[in-house]
């Protein structure tokens, strides 16, 4: 009953007039943010926190967390039109959102998007109101081994997301995994693999990777083509056949549980991020359905799966920060700057000390998924129409379009070369039928698992069984050789089955 008045009063104080116009503000420029490629969430939030300095912190707090979970809802948007994740948590949405768009598809793909993001921010704020503290029990007993672990069964779903070639993506991968070791050493401080230039001693930007690999490189296998002539898209003109159908809603309904049950749990881990959870969700859906062949080929439960997760993680990144004082992502840890310079000790406190902010915090949260689902759907035929446009105004575009979202970020013409080299390495990939977002996956768990796995040896005094001794860890090792280890077990009893036969 405390928890329900609690929540009540959140509503309250939620719902007041200043509170539901500053959230309004928050969701509209998250998705803005989200639907431009190269800010970010973090950088989004990072830009307008000076902008709440004067305003009172709950209403400061509703805003900028509203930007925060805002971004996730418009990440999803240039990923199906044009191939280009906002940030490592869309890279997923592209695989097969984008296949939908060119088969006349988008607004199906929009409209499901923002449906699995209502739903998983739904869910996943109960979620954060009943399970928050035996959750955050759990996360309290991940150490560097247990990290370690994870980041690494994050990677073993390449297997699931390699099409035919498991070693192809594993390939791609270690590419990943060694581009993040580009830049300062975490532990030294020595540069590594710069070759003298200054603009990568922050390491190689995931927006850099991710928009030349899939946009770019989209861009010119697809001009390359002898049909370049032909139009590539074909979007319908009714209402009706932009939204998805009563058959895609049932198609997506166990996508839309799983997804979100995936992407909160991996959100109260602090540290794990949004990408490992929105993969996790496209093995999974792959894994378990009835036409795995559809996926990476327009499946639109390749779509709702890795969305709900990518938006149930911002809840579950919420409990660790609110409870602890851990942020659970890069987005929680700038609210978590804000609580400090709003003059708030973040902590086992703050529940009891700031109710008032705290329950009106989380209750807006769900006033802004109702307004983010208002606000996405009827937007989804504006959106869906750029499509129409001939791929002779289109790819101009979409070139233009990345060039200045990768400048933006840095002033560095470092980037535009980058990102030229990364295009032109997308394009090669499609034609050896290399997949892309192993590669973006290494990229973004790299510096992560470098990390985990060097504080674990400082712990071990240089042994690997830590990460066998500890059972949590244990157990995520295990499964990521099982993960590795199916498809071969797979293809050996069909072939012995063929052979019988």
């Amino acid at each position: 009953m405390d928890i329900l008045s609690n929540l009540l009063h959140g509503f309250q104080t939620a719902l007041m007039p200043n509170n539901l116009l500053f959230c309004l503000i928050g969701v509209t420029v998250g998705t803005v943010v989200g639907i431009l490629p190269g800010i970010g969430t973090t950088a989004a939030v990072s830009i307008l926190l000076p902008l709440t300095f004067r305003m009172d912190p709950t209403t400061g707090m509703i805003m900028l967390a509203g930007i925060y979970y805002g971004t996730k809802n418009g990440g999803s948007t240039t990923s199906i039109l044009v191939n280009t994740p906002g940030e490592s948590s869309s890279v997923v949405t592209c695989i097969d959102g984008y296949q939908m768009a060119l088969q006349g598809r988008a607004g199906a793909a929009l409209g499901i998007a923002a449906i699995a993001s209502f739903v998983a921010g739904t869910v996943g704020l109960f979620g954060l109101i009943l399970l928050g503290p035996m959750l955050t029990a759990v996360a309290l007993s991940f150490g560097p081994p247990e990290y370690f672990s994870l980041m690494v069964m994050g990677l073993t779903t390449v297997a699931f997301l390699a099409g035919r070639s498991m070693t192809k993506a594993l390939l791609t991968t270690a590419i990943g995994l060694f581009l993040g070791t580009v830049g300062f050493d975490i532990f030294t401080g020595k540069l590594r693999f710069t070759y003298g230039q200054s603009d990568l001693s922050d390491g190689i930007s995931f927006i850099i990777v991710a928009t030349g690999l899939f946009a770019v490189g989209e861009v010119l296998a697809n001009v390359g083509k002898p049909r370049a002539g032909a139009e590539i898209f074909r979007v319908s003109s009714r209402l009706r056949d932009l939204l998805p159908s009563a058959q895609d809603l049932r198609d997506c309904r166990g996508a839309f549980i799983r997804g979100t049950l995936i992407g909160f749990v991996i959100g109260v881990l602090p540290g794990a991020g949004s990408s490992i959870s929105s993969f996790l969700s496209y093995a999974l859906e792959k894994r378990y359905s009835a036409h795995p062949e559809r996926f990476g080929k327009g499946a639109i439960e390749g779509v709702a799966g890795p969305e709900g997760a990518n938006n149930a993680d911002t809840a579950g990144a919420m409990v660790p920060m609110l409870s602890l004082g851990l942020p659970g992502s890069g987005g929680t840890a700038v609210l978590l700057g804000a609580l400090i310079l709003y003059g708030i000790r973040p902590g086992p406190m703050l529940f009891q000390e700031h109710p008032d902010l705290v329950w009106g915090l989380i209750a807006s949260m769900y006033v802004g998924n109702v307004m983010l689902l208002i606000l996405n759907l009827p937007l989804v035929p504006l959106f869906a129409s750029l499509l129409r446009l001939p791929y002779r105004f289109l790819y101009p575009l979409i070139l233009g379009f990345c060039a200045v979202g990768v400048y933006s970020v840095r002033q560095s013409v470092t980037d535009l070369w980058l990102l030229s080299f990364f295009g032109l390495l997308g394009y090669l990939f499609r034609i050896f039928d290399y997949p892309s977002a192993p590669l973006v996956l290494g990229l973004v768990l790299g510096p992560l698992i470098e990390r985990s796995l060097r504080q674990s040896m400082v712990l071990s005094q240089g042994s690997a069984t830590i990460f066998f001794t500890r059972p949590l860890s244990a157990t995520l090792i295990l499964l990521s050789i099982l993960l590795l280890a199916a498809p071969l077990v797979m293809a050996f009893l069909k072939g012995k089955r063929t052979a019988s036969t």
